[in-house]
């Protein structure tokens, strides 16, 4: 099993639980807002006057079979708007109960 932390623009969120929802991928948690800064590029979301725009996050845990297609989609969505922001990690999970 592995875990997906995704952190997008709230923009995504719909697309993103449609996404999981179509690779079976049926569990997640979700932080509806969230701030921050992407490291290389990418405006800031801090939900501020300066900065208006705020973030949100999900994590899922998933078979290690789906995350291939899960990453490739999100970079997909990355790439056709670059300045919204999304970014997404993956690791091994140990163990559930």
């Amino acid at each position: 099993m592995k875990s997906i932390l995704i952190t997008f623009d709230q923009a995504y969120y719909e697309r993103i639980v449609e996404m999981l929802e179509f690779n079976n991928c049926r569990g997640f948690t979700a932080w509806q807002e969230v701030q921050g800064r992407g490291s290389k590029t990418g405006e800031p979301h801090y939900g501020s006057h300066a900065w208006p725009s705020l973030a949100s996050a999900i994590i899922t845990v998933v078979e290690d079979h789906r995350v291939d297609n899960v990453l490739n989609i999100l970079h997909q969505m990355d790439v056709e708007t670059p300045k919204l922001g999304l970014r997404a990690f993956v690791w091994n999970i140990e163990q559930t109960i």
